[in-house]
């Protein structure tokens, strides 16, 4: 059942109740919560096989690693998030028909998408981990991990998209269900090789790696079967995947801002990890431990973010303005609430959660990762609203706000502050977690004026 299904017509705005926008909020940010969840305890598995079965190369690899894996499908962000738009714009005014036209734009120009960032990716992936400065081993486990990643680029496609699509659609279901598999899929098959389970081979590393290829493979097949069959009103057909100029131009009119947001995002927190992997494998080790643990955090999030997308863009396509301000409101409220919360638990619990990670032989790293925790427990609040807030703009389809306060951010706040703190002034990791969280309200400051601003409530998509 879609969003569109569940929320009120425009005609019944007027005096609905806060529980009127909080259902719908809730029947769309549930499952993504989860789904969330599940695909951090991927994340999670492997650095705690890592943590307690190899070195701090690897470990320093995996550190690095998690910030490829969230580039490597974030490529095809700039087709999501035009996709997500335009599908909950085009169900909110109930125009399926128009709806699964995109659905089908976006799978072509995702496609195409796919098998160009792929040759990229074989020609140019061992010149990334070298600009990451990586050194010694854990340059050589990071490149072996990424031969077994980029033969399943086009798998990482159909999962983003597919998802994405559905997600416009008031369907964050399927997400869910793809987790769980994946999760069923990746965790096992990462355990049982790398440990040699039975009369399999004990294969160490690459079996972690192997595991997350075969996710990412599940990951893909699911949605677009679900797709294939029919789902929240949409329906994949290959007689219907017919290049359309015009629909594709529009796509791409909102898409490439938001993606252009996203990839700035993630190069940019590429440039800061370099920064920090000059400090050392610990520090490196210790980064990417701590930004696995506050990842839990955010999670809720993430799942108000998606559900204020789906749930602005369907109103927007309603024309009920006043739906959308509300549901967006409601979703800063819930989703502030929860993470300022999971703050409180990093910031008094930050000693017991990095050990759990950790064996006997990381000390260094677990002296390094705690201090980091009680840092950014202190930028939960603003985190949720920079989130939630720009989750509601991409869905109204106001895309070019956020790239510009991410370049604002990054550029003018976050990397000029790492460098003097971790060269300058010597603090290190600590330091550069510090300059993090001044980037994070910096931003939160930003995209709450824009959303007072109440342009995006006249965005055309």
């Amino acid at each position: 059942m879609g969003v569109a299904e569940i929320a009120p017509k425009p005609q019944s705005a007027e005096g609905t109740a806060d529980s009127g926008t909080l259902r719908p909020l809730l029947l769309l940010a549930w499952p993504v919560l989860i789904e969330q969840l599940l695909t951090m305890l991927l994340g999670f598995s492997d650095t705690w096989l890592v943590g307690h079965y190899l070195d701090a190369s690897h470990l320093a690899a995996m550190t690095s690693l998690n910030y490829v894996l969230w580039l490597l499908p974030n490529l095809f962000a700039l087709v999501g998030i035009g996709a997500t738009a335009l599908i909950a714009r085009f169900v909110g005014a109930d125009d399926r028909a128009l709806a699964n036209r995109v659905l089908h734009q976006a799978f072509l120009v995702g496609t195409a998408l796919a098998v160009v960032t792929t040759m990229l990716g074989f020609a140019f992936g061992d010149r990334l981990l070298h600009a990451l400065q990586l050194r010694g081993e854990s340059v050589d486990h990071a490149a072996r991990f990424l031969r077994f990643l980029l033969p399943v680029m086009p798998l990482m496609m159909l999962e983003v998209v597919g998802i994405s699509c559905l997600r416009g659609a008031g369907d964050t279901v399927t997400g869910l269900v793809t987790m769980i598999l994946v999760n069923v899929v990746g965790v096992s098959t990462s355990w049982l090789l790398m440990l040699g389970v039975g009369p399999l081979p004990e294969t160490g590393w690459d079996g972690v790696a192997l595991g997350t290829a075969l996710g990412h493979v599940v990951g893909g097949l699911v949605p677009v079967a679900r797709l294939v069959v029919g789902r929240a009103g949409l329906r994949l057909r290959l007689r219907d995947l017919r290049f359309d100029k015009k629909l594709t131009s529009r796509l791409l009119h909102v898409g490439i801002p938001g993606g252009a947001d996203i990839l700035f995002i993630v190069s940019s927190q590429l440039v800061f990890l370099s920064l920090i992997n000059r400090l050392g494998d610990a520090a490196a080790a210790a980064h990417g431990l701590s930004i696995r643990l506050e990842s839990l955090g955010y999670l809720p999030g993430v799942a108000f973010q998606v559900a204020a997308t789906t749930l602005c863009g369907q109103y927007l396509g309603m024309h009920d303005y006043r739906r959308a301000t509300r549901a967006v409101l409601v979703a800063c409220v819930a989703g502030g609430g929860l993470m300022s919360a999971a703050g409180m638990v990093m910031f008094f619990g930050a000693n017991p959660l990095v050990q759990l990670f950790l064996g006997p032989s990381q000390h260094g790293v677990a002296e390094l990762a705690a201090p980091c925790l009680r840092i950014v427990s202190m930028a939960m609040l603003p985190l949720a609203i920079l989130m939630v807030l720009t989750g509601a703009l991409r869905g109204a389809g106001d895309t070019r706000w956020p790239l510009v306060f991410s370049i604002v951010g990054f550029a003018g706040v976050r990397m000029p502050l790492a460098i003097l703190l971790t060269q300058s002034w010597n603090w290190g990791v600590i330091g550069a977690w510090y300059a993090m969280v001044i980037d994070l309200t910096v931003r939160a400051i930003l995209v709450i004026w824009r959303f007072r601003h109440g342009g995006w409530r006249r965005v055309r998509v």
